[in-house]
Parts: C-alpha cells; sequence; structure tokens
C-alpha cells in the first residue's frame, strides 16, 4: 500500500480489473483518519470525496473575477462548483484548482462538503481556546 494519505483512483485510473482491489486500500469511501495526517497534522484534505462549494458554476468565471477562487453566487444557476477529487478521480483531480460542478438537487456517492471557518490570527484561537 505504500504511503498513502488520501483516497483516490491509482495511477492511470484502473483499479486494477478485479473487484475488491485498490492502491489505496479503499474501493469506494474510506473511513476518516484512514490515511495518515499532512504535514500540518490535518487529516482527509484531499481524495475520498469531492466538495461542494458555496458558489455557482460558470465556465469562464476565471476569465472576469480577478480572485484566485472566483465566487460567483447566480440565483438562478442551479450548478455548483464542486472541488478536490474524490475516490473514483486520479490524481489530477486531487489539485485545489480542479474544479467541476453539480446540480444543487444531485446526490452523488463521490461528493461530500467540510465546513469551514475563517482564521483570523493567534489571538482570535487563544481566545476561543478560554471559552
Amino acid at each position: 500500500m505504500g504511503d498513502q494519505i488520501a483516497n483516490f483512483k491509482q495511477g492511470d485510473g484502473d483499479y486494477g480489473g478485479i473487484a475488491g482491489w485498490s492502491d489505496d486500500g479503499a474501493d469506494i469511501t474510506a473511513e476518516v483518519k484512514t490515511y495518515e495526517p499532512n504535514d500540518f497534522g490535518l487529516y482527509d484534505m484531499a481524495g475520498n470525496v469531492s466538495e461542494w462549494v458555496n458558489a455557482s458554476y460558470d465556465p469562464s468565471s476565471y476569465e472576469y473575477v480577478s480572485t484566485v477562487n472566483p465566487s460567483v453566487n447566480d440565483l438562478n444557476n442551479q450548478r455548483k462548483v464542486v472541488r478536490g477529487g474524490s475516490w473514483k478521480d486520479v490524481a489530477y483531480f486531487l489539485q485545489v484548482s480542479s474544479r467541476d460542478y453539480e446540480y444543487a438537487d444531485s446526490a452523488r456517492s463521490y461528493i461530500g462538503f467540510r465546513t469551514v471557518q475563517d482564521y483570523m490570527g493567534t489571538e482570535v484561537t487563544k481566545n476561543a481556546k478560554n471559552k
């Protein structure tokens, strides 16, 4: 199995042609903390499931928005951005720059979500621990 730190389709994307076989030890989603944490001590930051993002998908958004992560919120657009790779994707799609879409009313075994919070600095973190 090697030093895998994410659940994704290995190599050229072939599962090996054998049912129940995968280089990373998981055929579909894996339990949280199955793989070692990254250098920041964070688990499961790539692979396993792609993640919904709170932005409408527009294929040309990078052309008219000047930020690294364009957030287009069009209430009439039901295509929502999905980022990161999942258990069914090859390594290329694990990059955070990889983005695709899925319709907001769809459910897929390879899409999940992650809750996030803005990091406001050391003082805020210390204050939060003291509460």
